[in-house]
């Protein structure tokens, strides 16, 4: 946790809503995300400025790939405006982003976009923003315990080694703490297969506001909430 114990020190959304929001105005499906990603823009604020360090988004999962081709160009596209629209701004913050999930499937210009926002904003210390794009967290725990086997194979490892830091470190998250907070916003109330190793011992918050509507206050609720739970990780105090 950071100093103050009122905020967690790793938060994660899944930003559910957008095509709902969408649909209630009329709009087409891509107007909802834009919509989206400024809610985004918002809540990075928000959240680097209430001092969490780390910010985790659920931005596009591999089931996604199962939509309809037009919606996924859209939103390709919205990854490559939204590196453009936002990089400066994510610089002023002290913003840096990493991005955790299999980039294989992306164009070169997505992923020329995403190495783009990665260089130019590797010097930010205030809070690091984690995109999570093609991302599936039984995907991850899979390679993990491939990536792993092959170690074994090779003699480098034997099976006695594997222990849960192993594992932790054989994931695309090695390098963060697990989540203190995940939310998800439009009234669902699943995890819709993100980081379920990392949220052992996380926090749910469930708000049924949809995402594009989600900001500053909305994020100072979720906080709020956590900070009035007691968290124990299954011992007595």
């Amino acid at each position: 946790m950071s100093e103050n114990k009122q905020i967690p020190q790793h938060i994660a959304i899944i930003m559910d809503g957008n095509g709902r929001w969408a649909k209630q105005r009329g709009k087409d499906r891509s107007e909802g995300h834009f919509a989206g990603m400024m809610a985004l823009r918002e809540t990075v604020k928000s959240a680097a400025h209430r001092g969490v360090k780390y910010l985790t988004v659920y931005a596009f999962s591999t089931e996604n790939w199962g939509r309809p081709q037009a919606e996924v160009d859209a939103l390709m596209e919205l990854v490559c405006k939204g590196v453009e629209m936002n990089t400066p701004e994510l610089r002023q913050e002290g913003v840096k982003v990493a991005v955790i999930g299999d980039r294989s499937r992306f164009s070169e210009s997505v992923n020329s976009a995403l190495d783009r926002i990665i260089s130019q904003t590797a010097e930010g210390e205030k809070m690091t923003l984690v995109l999570a794009l093609n991302y599936s967290s039984r995907s991850e725990i899979t390679a993990a315990v491939q990536a792993i086997a092959r170690r074994i194979a090779t003699g480098e490892l034997k099976a006695e080694d594997i222990d849960e830091q192993l594992i932790s470190a054989s994931l695309y998250t090695a390098s963060l703490p697990d989540p203190d907070l995940i939310i998800r916003t439009s009234g669902e109330c699943r995890l819709s297969n993100f980081l379920m190793w990392q949220a052992a011992y996380a926090e749910f918050y469930f708000t049924d506001v949809l995402w594009p509507d989600f900001g500053d206050e909305q994020l100072a609720e979720a906080i709020k909430a956590f900070g009035a739970r007691d968290r124990r990780y299954g011992l007595v105090k």
